[in-house]
């Protein structure tokens, strides 16, 4: 899973994503401060693996990860080539998802790059700056498709109707990903790479001491994503900071207890995230390896089996499967085998959620 952090500039975007993936991204107060793109793995915590690992004290332990991509601020004018717009652009291009940071604190000493602090404003004007771009690429299509009707085909009459209802919904001033389309539909919009069509979660970074307050400028942040179907998730980039700069898994507990945050930032947004694109997290456990392997919601044994190796989809036979919930029920896997809990599952099985999972192939 690949996600692209974006925001205008000076709003903490870069601040947020070093404390979530630790890496080290330049941070400063002046525009423009990242310019190619920074790129952190981060392992997605789960304690469903962390469990598995004491019980088994495997070799080698493989959490799923997720790749984080700090992506240059932009300004007005992007989708014209103004400020780094067309490199934001083509970098925003490759990701699965948008985490869209917005600034909700006020603060005299950090400059902000339109002179005031306005959520929905800053929200809109990135939102703008795709839908423009998205713009250009739909009259292109359009132009294509209309050449191609020549032909007298029925595909491309029909092809020409979504694209200009896109094309039109998109002049409305919304994003794609906000229409209502069929199942087919949604297949060829996919088939089209635009930008206001990759799903989003905002993240309102708000100050240490408006952290559990529901304050005006979230509020309207909140009514404003609502409008889109998306969601905001408010976080603290200087808590998260804090969080990041603690060296024990203790200490930093403690801390987050102590914040009464329940837990990190990251976790939160990583949950955010698998749900925003459907995965779910199936895991392998033994003497030799734990390991996390993150799905699609929907996926059947076989292709499953199949994110292991290929061979293992190919010749694919049975899985033997019991999950977490009932592994913890029970206390550990040998009580699930004697009580024969431990099921065998053929190719139209749907993996759900924290199976545990032993592949059977033949190749």
């Amino acid at each position: 899973m690949k996600l692209g952090v974006v925001g205008l500039p000076n709003v903490g975007k870069s601040t947020l994503f070093n404390a979530l993936t630790q890496a080290g991204a330049q941070s400063a107060n002046y525009p423009f401060c990242t310019i190619e793109p920074n790129v952190g793995i981060v392992a997605v915590p789960d304690e469903r693996l962390d469990t598995l690992v004491k019980m088994y004290s495997p070799k080698s332990t493989v959490p799923a990860s997720i790749e984080f991509v700090d992506i240059a601020g932009l300004v007005k004018g992007a989708s014209r080539g103004e400020g780094l717009g067309n490199k934001f652009l083509s970098h925003i291009r490759e990701v699965d998802a948008i985490v869209h940071v917005v600034r909700c604190f006020q603060s005299d000493d950090i400059i902000h790059v339109d002179g005031s602090v306005n959520p929905v404003r800053d929200m809109e004007t990135i939102n703008y700056e795709l839908i423009f771009a998205d713009m250009e690429t739909m009259d292109r299509r359009i132009d294509r498709t209309k050449k191609s009707m020549k032909s007298g085909e029925k595909k491309y009459k029909e092809e020409l109707e979504l694209q200009e209802r896109i094309k039109a919904h998109l002049e409305s001033g919304k994003p794609v990903r906000s229409m209502e389309l069929s199942k087919d539909e949604k297949e060829a919009v996919e088939q089209l790479f635009l930008l206001t069509d990759k799903p989003v979660i905002y993240v309102a970074n708000i100050a240490e001491d408006e952290i559990g307050t529901e304050t005006e400028a979230l509020l309207k942040l909140r009514e404003a994503a609502n409008a889109e179907g998306a969601t905001v998730l408010p976080l603290s980039a200087q808590i998260e900071e804090e969080i990041a700069s603690l060296d024990e898994a203790e200490e930093r507990e403690a801390f987050i207890e102590e914040m009464g945050l329940g837990e990190s930032g990251l976790s939160k947004l990583i949950k955010k995230c698998y749900d925003l694109l459907g995965l779910i997290s199936f895991l392998t456990a033994g003497a030799d390896e734990c390991r996390a392997w993150t799905i699609t919601k929907g996926t059947k044994a076989p292709q499953a089996a199949g994110k292991i190796h290929t061979d293992f989809e190919r010749g694919f036979i049975r899985a033997d499967v019991v999950n977490f919930a009932t592994l913890m029920q029970h206390g550990n896997m040998n009580i699930c085998k004697e009580k024969g809990l431990i099921r065998s599952e053929g190719k139209e099985y749907t993996m759900q959620d924290g199976d545990i999972v032993v592949f059977k192939f033949n190749v």
